[in-house]
């Protein structure tokens, strides 16, 4: 091939090379060891000395000429790609943002959540109280006074001064006496928050779980009452059909007073809750006249709804802060 049609056919494809990987293969076409234009170099040693001179002269043009168009190709490639770097990495502020992990609520508030809301369309208020309590809320009131053998069905922590009075919640049926101290009756009313007892932890007992006690009090109010609200709660909060069943128990605040089962699947009967008639000396206790009203108190644990709901083995789970356990729900 002839010097002219040489260049004319390297200067195109120079032109026409898109990167520089490309243009390193056309410049090896030309000017590498065996290129085109280093063979015609190397064949001018046979040719006369006239000939070597012209084509010498030609030759070594073409070379410095190649040399330049690939420089000036390589600069144009070079440039193009940092742009393209450049555009790639760009930061777009009217991008969407990375969407960033969202947090669970804690399967105990998730369980109260829906607990009030199964409640509360059955018309039943929602009363709090506070988790520091004084002797006559949490046991004079309720019909426990002091030194009364039931007192030892509560391990309390009692605050120091101990002779002050003051205490940590053993339940929340403190919440029902502050109730009705402030409303006249007929009324309905829930009172879920933490309690505290002083009591050896193992996989079904912590030394503060929550509760959800329940109050209604009304003229006819009677445990048939109790028994159809409990059934149609547990019916809805497990999405199922539920059979519940009453056994004769005792406490203090309640008579008569029972124990409520419920058969869970194929484990046979579960005690779920307490319960009973309101004592009329928790009634005299808050200015309610026995004979004009009665009612219903029940008090049941979240974190054995919580543990039946979810499977959850071991109560202390939900107080452990364990992120692969919490983000479950």
């Amino acid at each position: 091939m002839d010097i002219p049609t040489l260049k004319n056919k390297a200067e195109k494809e120079i032109a026409q090379a898109q990167n520089l990987a490309e243009l390193d293969t056309i410049f090896r076409a030309y000017l590498g060891k065996k290129g085109e234009l280093t063979q015609i170099l190397r064949s001018l040693a046979g040719l006369s000395e006239t000939d070597r001179k012209t084509q010498g002269k030609a030759a070594n043009e073409l070379r410095n000429f190649l040399q330049n168009s690939f420089a000036g190709r390589e600069v144009q490639l070079k440039s193009a790609q940092i742009g393209e770097q450049a555009k790639s990495s760009r930061i777009d502020i009217t991008a969407p943002g990375a969407r960033l992990p969202r947090g669970h609520l804690h399967p105990l508030t998730l369980v109260q959540r829906k607990a009030c809301e199964i409640f509360q369309s059955m018309g039943f208020a929602i009363a709090e109280g506070p988790e520091i309590e004084n002797e006559r809320y949490n046991f004079d009131a309720l019909n426990i006074p002091a030194n009364h053998p039931a007192r030892d069905m509560w391990d309390t922590f009692w605050l120091k001064p101990k002779n002050a009075g003051y205490l940590l919640r053993t339940h929340t049926s403190p919440v029902q006496i502050r109730y009705m101290e402030k409303h006249n009756p007929p009324l309905r009313v829930i009172a879920p928050g933490r309690i505290f007892r002083y009591e050896a932890t193992d996989s079904s007992h912590e030394i503060n779980f929550y509760q959800l006690e329940g109050l209604m009090v009304g003229e006819h109010v009677s445990v048939a009452n109790f028994k159809a609200i409990i059934e149609e709660f547990y019916r809805q909060f497990f999405e199922k059909p539920v059979s519940i069943r009453l056994r004769p128990s005792y406490f203090p605040f309640t008579e008569p007073s029972f124990e409520i089962d419920m058969r869970f699947g194929k484990s046979g009967w579960l005690e779920i809750m307490g319960a009973g008639m309101v004592h009329p000396n928790v009634f005299r206790a808050v200015g309610y006249i026995p004979g004009e009203w009665q009612g219903f108190a029940f008090g049941m644990g979240l974190d054995r709804l919580a543990m039946m709901k979810y499977k959850i083995p071991d109560i202390r789970l939900l107080y452990s802060g364990n992120l692969h356990f919490l983000g479950q729900f």
